[in-house]
């Protein structure tokens, strides 16, 4: 029986579509995107990127919507760099910023260039879901990449020890590498096994290596 974070998280795609179609009549609703820009940075003060994992809207699209067409290969090591990540993070926010200031002042112009940024990512996402992993724009995303590095700043700050992350079971694993193998991000999960759970900025919290392990040597988050 599904959680209810698991229900929520099945469905919140169709906020995305509805977002993307109602921004284009009314563009003054591309204001609500804020959350979503904001909330994964915040939520990683306390949970790491739990946000992407559960909460964000696009990787409910990712999971639930463009895993049935994904062709499912490994990322390119370019888009896991960490110079392309940050160099995209630039980019993008800068153009997007650009936009912002031309636009300042009219709540509709406003509005519409938050409806354009989501738009167009989201037909980037669905491209790079399409032939990579369904999760690869999660790895490039620039909200995502803030979170990443809010997780890192928080590693040994005193909401870090009250963090849930997925554990090994270290006598029931048996080495096989599925977990590495099934991550939606690229993260070698196995490779935890060592300090007993997986301390990636980058995990998700989505439970996929949980879920795919047939040891049940990995723990719920």
């Amino acid at each position: 029986m599904k959680t209810s974070r698991e229900f929520i998280h099945q469905w919140l795609w169709v906020v995305l579509i509805a977002f993307c179609i109602v921004g284009l009549f009314y563009p003054a609703v591309g204001i609500a995107a804020l959350i979503c820009m904001l909330a994964p940075s915040v939520a990683a003060i306390w949970k790491d990127r739990f946000w992407c994992g559960s909460f964000c809207p696009r990787g409910s699209f990712n999971d639930s919507v463009l895993r049935r067409i994904s062709f499912k290969r490994p990322l390119p090591k370019l888009l896991k760099s960490k110079w392309f990540r940050y160099l995209f993070l630039v980019l993008l926010m800068s153009a997007f910023a650009v936009q912002l200031t031309l636009a300042w002042g009219s709540l509709e112009s406003t509005g519409l260039v938050f409806v354009r940024m989501i738009i167009i990512t989201t037909l980037v996402t669905i491209i790079l879901g399409i032939f990579y992993s369904h999760r690869t724009w999660c790895v490039i995303c620039p909200m995502g990449t803030m979170a990443s590095l809010v997780t890192r700043a928080a590693a040994n700050s005193p909401t870090a020890k009250t963090n849930k992350k997925v554990a090994f079971v270290r006598e029931r694993c048996v080495s096989c590498k599925l977990c590495s193998k099934s991550c939606p991000v690229g993260i070698d999960v196995l490779s935890y096994k060592g300090p007993g759970k997986v301390l990636d900025h980058d995990c998700l919290k989505c439970n996929e290596c949980v879920y795919k392990c047939p040891k049940n040597s990995l723990t719920k988050v």
